[in-house]
């Protein structure tokens, strides 16, 4: 097999359940598709997740593997993991201790990421970016701080600790999702604030970590005063905005294109081909079997290229040194968890 058959194609899929069926093996194995994102579906014990990942890199050894394991209440593997806090509860000791919560920032990321890579994976897409607003159900406390710089101390060091382990990390959910109160998943939110506020105060973070990023995640919000689109597919953003402005030179993740926001781009093939003209490299397809074998067919049918940039993604061995050190700092990284669960 050449290099660029064993670069990922530009599509992420989901599984239904704790192994791969038949079906979802073929598809997994279509020249378009490029990863799997798992879910708490499809996680039983340490054990079957590590049987699960070997299974899908028997079938497609280039397939990047991913979950969203940022703490809190956005954790998809519980039992058998280190349960990880909230990134405010890091962010409230930083404001308090500014050494110990930095510390700590980058204890989550290294124990988080050294969990998932030992059970296979190859990522999680964290951290969080934006900014923390009490009134935000979908954010909230998914964010460090509503202070632009102290998210981005705060995300360079967890940053630091996934790297330690061996991880690449996405930054989300791009320029900027916390100070908006509807949830991308079932409703189409728009944040009106002038163009210059968002740049000055929520996009800060990013352009602060823009260097220290494998990825960036757009947000499926629409910010009506710059663009009519939302994020995710707007060249304006994630060519004008985020590459020539900013200079990102990773990789650009769709947020799930099966979310109600992002319906407003048309059907399925549609929102697909609207999202890779936006800018974006791998497009996330979740929770509907139907329409991610109609993209599949789509970009098949395109024939949709391989992108090698995106192999940046894969996990790395960490050094035995920092292996060493994961049972101290996951008892330090579960006490913060269990004092936050105690204190709500």
């Amino acid at each position: 097999m050449n290099e660029e058959l064993q670069a990922p194609g530009p599509l992420m899929l989901d599984l239904r359940g704790l192994m791969p069926e038949p079906d979802e093996l073929e598809l997994l194995q279509r020249e378009s598709v490029g990863g799997v994102i798992l879910f708490a579906r499809n996680y039983d014990s340490p054990g079957q997740l590590r049987e699960l990942t070997a299974a899908i890199r028997q079938c497609a050894p280039h397939l990047l593997i991913a979950v969203d394991q940022e703490g809190g209440r956005v954790q998809r593997f519980r039992e058998g993991f280190t349960a990880l806090p909230p990134l405010r509860a890091i962010g409230e000791i930083h404001a308090e201790a500014p050494e110990r919560g930095l510390a700590l920032a980058r204890d989550c990321g290294f124990v988080m990421a050294a969990e998932i890579i030992d059970a296979g994976l190859d990522f999680s897409f964290a951290p969080v970016l934006d900014l923390y607003d009490a009134q935000s159900p979908v954010i909230g406390e998914r964010a460090f701080s509503a202070d632009p710089q102290t998210v981005a101390t705060l995300a360079r060091a967890y940053v630091a600790g996934m790297a330690d382990a061996g991880m690449a990390a996405v930054g989300k959910h791009f320029p900027g999702h916390g100070m908006v109160g509807a949830d991308s998943h079932v409703e189409s939110p728009v944040d009106s604030r002038c163009e210059r506020e968002l740049r000055t105060s929520d996009m800060q973070a990013f352009v602060a970590c823009h260097d220290s990023l494998a990825a960036i995640m757009p947000a499926h919000v629409i910010y009506s005063a710059a663009c009519p689109n939302p994020a995710g597919f707007s060249r304006y953003w994630l060519q004008t905005v985020l590459r020539e402005q900013i200079g990102f030179r990773g990789v650009i993740f769709s947020d799930d294109l099966n979310m109600a926001a992002a319906h407003a781009a048309g059907c399925a093939e549609q929102r697909a081909e609207q999202a890779l003209a936006a800018g974006c490299d791998m497009l996330l397809l979740c929770n509907s079997p139907e329409q991610a074998l109609q993209v599949a067919d789509s970009l098949d049918k395109a024939r949709a290229p391989r992108n090698r940039a995106l192999a940046a993604m894969r996990a790395r061995s960490a050094p035995a040194s920092a292996r060493e050190t994961l049972r101290e700092k996951a008892a330090v990284v579960a006490s913060l968890a269990a004092a936050g669960a105690a204190s709500r």
